[in-house]
This record gives C-alpha cells, structure tokens and sequence, in this order.
C-alpha cells in the first residue's frame, strides 16, 4: 500500500512539475516572438507628418502637425499603440513615466495612435489616464508602415541624429526604457 501512495504521490509532483514549465514558457513565450531585442543600428527614421491629438503643448500645440523632422537634435521614443490593446494600455503609465523623468533633457516621448476614428479616441484616453506626452494619430496607418510596425505595443527610439537605434515589440518595462533613451542620447 505504501508503495500505491509513493508511486501516486510521484505521479502528482511530476504533473505539477510539467504543468509549472508550461505556465513559465508560457509566460516567456510573448517576449520571445515579440522581438524584444530587435535593434535596427543606424537606419534612418523615415518622415511622418501626423496631426497632434493631445498634450501638443511641448511640440506644436493639439490640431498642429508634428514632422519627425522637427524632433531632430532631440532623443525620441516612438510609442505605437491603440486604445483597445491591452498590453498598450498597460504600458502607459510607464511611457508616461518616461516622458515626465526625461523630458528636460532633450528626450521627447510621442504616442503615435493607431486607432480608427470608430475604434477610439486618443485625446479622450489621454485625458482619462493622466498622460503628459504628445500624441498624435496615425490614422491611415502611413507612418506606421514606414516604421515597419505589424504589432502592438511597438516602441522605437530615435537618436539625436535622426536614426533608429532600437525597436522593441510588445510590453517593455522602466529600466529597459531609460536604458534604451541613455543609448539614443
């Protein structure tokens, strides 16, 4: 009898045990197919002309147009992202914690919105979750093909000389964001 409840007691550990390696890659998973360390060194960052939608005061004011061109001489973090993603709106508050700890020092954070006109509106999720930086819409989804953008959230950091020094796909975190501007600067 002592031998049934071992041997059953060995057959629930391993169970648990597979279950738990699944759940952990699982887990990794996203990151690993998210690109989270694609670098794309010394490329130029292609031109967009897109309409500021909220806090526009730092770049040209809301209803004004804001050129990639006109960051250049500035550190800029690209963020793509749109009000239904999920992992967008859960990286907001750490673009936006960004934007605030590195805004006097010649790094401009801006939110490039790639929702529809029917599927949400930037200005108003700006407003509701308390964000600071610039957001513009790329409604056509233009700028977002010339960055080569296929997922959300997508974060690109320009360098002070116009070229793209990092692409990172999916959910990035604070420490791997002020690593990646330090490095744009």
């Amino acid at each position: 009898m002592d031998a049934e409840r071992t041997s059953a007691l060995d057959g629930g550990l391993g169970a648990f045990a597979i279950v738990l390696v699944l759940c952990a890659g699982l887990a990794l998973l996203p990151r690993l197919i998210s690109g989270q360390t694609t670098v794309a060194a010394d490329r130029d960052a292609p031109e967009f002309s897109l309409p500021i939608v909220a806090n526009g005061g730092s770049v040209g004011g809301d209803g004004a147009t804001l050129t990639m061109a006109s960051l250049r001489g500035r550190a800029v973090v690209l963020d793509f992202w749109a009000t239904w993603c999920g992992p967008c709106r859960a990286e907001a508050p750490i673009v936006d914690g960004l934007a605030r700890r590195w805004r006097d020092r010649d790094v401009v954070v801006v939110g490039v919105n790639t929702d529809t006109p029917t599927q949400g509106d930037p200005r108003e999720f700006a407003r509701r979750h308390g964000l600071s930086y610039p957001i513009v819409r790329d409604e056509t989804g233009e700028a977002s093909r010339r960055y080569d953008v296929d997922s959300l959230p997508t974060l690109v950091v320009v360098s002070r000389t116009g070229k793209v020094v990092a692409v990172r796909n999916g959910m990035t975190d604070d420490a791997e964001l002020d690593r990646l501007v330090r490095a744009a600067l």
